[in-house]
């Protein structure tokens, strides 16, 4: 649904996006995350045609964004940081404005406003003043105008700034119901938000792209294999030796509470069982063994804080 290829963004002597490349498939929410002026709204306004890019080029729903950017903003729907509301508007009236600068057909108006008001629910508020809303519904408006012409790509920058944590809850759940009917790309610097509401990630850092994968798939990646927690009962040095010394483990280290962290090589075959049969042959007493996560926050600041390898 989207392609970017080699897509520059140059600033007098400063690139603020460099030779990006990524893909976002149809139906599918990836989170764009990256810190402060890493080039996010550059890459989302260069993608709405807002603004021109250097070099490169972009592709949404088959359409060249630089060579045919009517047809492009026919499918796009774009939710900039500060939601272009006018306050002096009522809810339903701007929305209703904003599906004819779409170009819904007259006949479509009233129902593609009315669909974009339950999507959002903004139901109730459809008659008041845009200027009299809380923050979190003013977002909300924001949303529908993007949506309000039914296209096939989202794109939303910084869509729960600002917000209190129940505001932001209620924008993720909404971004959430979106999956499979809308293609969306989420760029945020907020690692919850990404968390909770992306299927995919891609990590940008001073203008150039990172990382692109799943969370899990990162995690993995940059633990150097898979990691698991083994909770038991007597954390005894024999048994330790013995997960130890299982084919394709490669680490074992013991932490407080009677946990037991253990490492194992990429690509090795299954071991798990092997593990905890080791465990409960040496009378350990398995409590509980899981997958240790690696958080986001520790993803972000490893790919954000080290050099890009070649």
């Amino acid at each position: 649904m989207i392609q970017v290829s080699h897509l520059t963004k140059i600033y007098g002597p400063r690139a603020a996006i460099q030779d990006l490349n990524f893909e976002v498939k149809e139906g599918e929410i990836v989170g764009f995350l990256g810190p402060n002026g890493a080039g996010k709204s550059t890459t989302m306004k260069i993608l709405t045609g807002f603004m021109p890019a250097s070099h490169g080029k972009a592709t949404i729903a088959g359409a060249e964004v630089f060579e045919n950017p009517i047809e492009v903003k026919r499918n796009v729907g774009f939710l900039p940081e500060n939601p272009p509301v006018y306050l002096e508007m009522q809810v339903y009236d701007y929305l209703e404005f904003a599906a004819r600068l779409h170009r819904v057909p007259s006949g479509s108006v009233a129902r593609s406003v009315d669909t974009a008001l339950e999507k959002t629910g903004l139901g109730e508020v459809r008659k008041r003043l845009i200027g009299n809303l809380s923050k979190g519904y003013r977002q909300r408006v924001g949303l529908a105008q993007a949506m309000v012409h039914n296209p096939k790509v989202l794109i939303l920058d910084e869509p729960t700034v600002g917000l209190d944590p129940k505001q932001i809850i209620e924008i993720r759940e909404l971004i959430k119901g979106l999956a499979g009917e809308h293609t969306v790309i989420l760029s945020s610097h907020i690692l919850p938000e990404v968390t909770a509401t992306c299927q995919r990630i891609i990590v940008i850092n001073k203008g150039v792209i990172v990382a692109e994968d799943t969370l899990d798939r990162l995690t993995t990646r940059l633990k150097k294999g898979l990691v698991y927690s083994l909770f038991v009962k007597d954390a005894a040095k024999a048994g330790v030796d013995a997960i130890a010394a299982v084919p394709g483990v490669t680490g074992v280290s013991v932490q407080p509470d009677r946990k037991i962290v253990v490492e194992i090589a990429p690509g090795v075959a299954e071991v798990r069982d092997r593990i905890v049969e080791t465990a409960v042959q040496k009378g350990m007493g398995v409590l509980e063994f899981s997958a240790e996560r690696v958080s986001l926050e520790d993803i972000f600041l490893q790919l954000t804080t080290e050099e890009k390898s070649e």
